[in-house]
């Protein structure tokens, strides 16, 4: 219920609309309180300050107008902006990060600034009486209202400044890495060396290879978003049974097809069957808060933008592989979720289904690699990274496969790179890299060593 909750706020912070209604509605309650205060509370205001407060009711109407009438149109200026650095975005890096665009907190205030301070100048507007009328004019809220004009023009400057800044490369990889590196800090908690249990998937991969699994189909098809991890475990032990997961978080389901499988005999009911699809939230689109390998996605995807021979822009490209070099380490140090998780009683409840350090690692270098063929900056920037990652983790186990991805980046460069000059540099480097795997990790000095020769996914 909770992992559910938490999707609905995701969707509705991620909306473009919810930021600035609940401005709208601030704007609203504003102005009425400030009437209510002109209204029942003579503060004497334009005996005092005459020049401030002492416009009648036709100045007063003129001047919340003009307000009202700059505001909505700038609203649509700001709109129309966000549109075009939309459609920039999606045709020059990738359509994936929209949504980081669309979720962006300045981007939904500054809109909601102007939306808001259009809904206040109408609703003074609608108090303000003349002499014939029983006269009243709300001067402590018409002063807001012009104050909040200047304060709409300063937003304005500021909004076309960091819309201008938010559509450069730099600043749209560096957003999809610090989300990502959000999700591996959340998802991923523990440091290597830590105390926890050891996975067993030998023994209970054999264990289990020959029960009768029941499939449960899926009721929607989409991207899985999310799964609630304790509402699993919590049906598996209801029903004392074992599930396994058939698709993880990210992965693309099909409606009808295995969604998971129990060990259950005699099939599924469809009570059960509805229980256990009611954990999983199934969506149009994969996203970033429990699916870090669609974080590394996003800026992989940038990174064959620029590498495509269409735009050619290997700067953009060394950027990202520098981000995804960030998003990797943090990684390396890091225990990744086991695939077995067990009840109060230390029983078997859920065979998860999950990302490891060895796909992460595939899913942010492989496709780089292969488009990167005959440029030797990347190839190089790739072994640099590589490097860094390596002398970081304790693992035997990753610094190996480190060293698998170092070859097949040399393979590639061997085939491909014709410049004799190109050539020699790149081997020089390759060489440092391959004499730092030979060498112990650097570790900080908040680490300790890993004792064990062998350190689990």
């Amino acid at each position: 219920m909770i992992t559910k909750l938490h999707h609905v706020w995701q969707e509705m912070r991620s909306s473009f609309w919810f930021v600035p209604t609940l401005i709208v509605l601030d704007a609203v309650v504003l102005a009425t309180l400030l009437i209510t205060v002109d209204a029942t509370v003579d503060l004497h205001v334009v005996e005092r300050w005459p020049l401030l407060f002492g416009a009648g009711a036709a100045g007063a109407r003129g001047l919340l107008t003009a307000v009202a009438s700059s505001m909505v149109t700038v609203a649509g200026v700001v709109f129309s902006i966000t549109l075009v650095a939309l459609s920039l975005t999606s045709s020059q890096y990738t359509s994936r990060v929209l949504r980081n665009f669309m979720r962006d907190r300045i981007n939904q205030i500054v809109l909601g600034m102007f939306v808001g301070i259009f809904a206040y100048c109408l609703v003074v507007l609608r108090v303000i009486r003349g002499g014939d009328e029983g006269a009243f004019v709300p001067s402590l809220a018409v002063l807001v209202g012009l104050i909040l004009a200047f304060v709409g023009i300063g937003y304005l400057i500021f909004f076309i400044h960091y819309i201008s800044k938010s559509i450069q490369a730099s600043s749209i990889i560096a957003m999809a890495a610090q989300e990502t590196l959000a999700t591996v800090d959340h998802l991923f908690p523990q440091k290597l060396g830590e105390e926890a249990e050891e996975d067993a998937d030998g023994y209970l991969v054999k264990a289990f290879a020959e029960q009768a699994w029941s499939a449960v189909p899926a009721r929607k098809t989409g991207y899985i978003e999310s799964i609630d991890a304790d509402a699993l475990l919590d049906l598996a032990r209801k029903y004392q049974t074992i599930v396994r997961m058939e698709r993880g978080v990210g992965e693309f389901i099909v409606e009808g097809t295995p969604l998971i499988s129990v060990t259950k005999g005699g099939g599924v009911d469809r009570t059960t069957t509805d229980e256990l699809n009611g954990v999983y939230v199934i969506g149009r689109q994969r996203v970033v808060e429990q699916d870090a390998a669609f974080g590394l996605r996003q800026i992989v995807d940038i990174a064959m933008k620029a590498l495509s021979p269409g735009v050619n822009d290997t700067t953009t490209a060394v950027i990202c592989v520098d981000y995804l070099t960030a998003i990797l380490v943090r990684l390396a140090t890091r225990r990744i979720t086991t695939s077995h998780w067990m009840d109060d009683q230390r029983e078997l409840r859920v065979i998860s289904r999950g990302p490891s350090f060895e796909s992460l690692l595939n899913e942010a270098f492989n496709q780089i690699r292969q488009n990167a063929e005959s440029n030797a900056a990347i190839l190089s920037r790739m072994l640099g990274s590589l490097q860094t990652i390596a002398v970081l983790t304790s693992s035997p186990n990753r610094r190996w496969l480190i060293r698998q991805k170092v070859e097949e980046i040399a393979e590639a460069a061997e085939r491909t790179i014709e410049s004799p000059h190109d050539r020699v540099r790149f081997e020089n480097r390759l060489a440092r890299v391959r004499e730092a795997l030979e060498t112990g990790p650097v570790l900080s000095m908040h680490e300790k060593p890993i004792n064990g020769s062998s350190i689990k996914q």
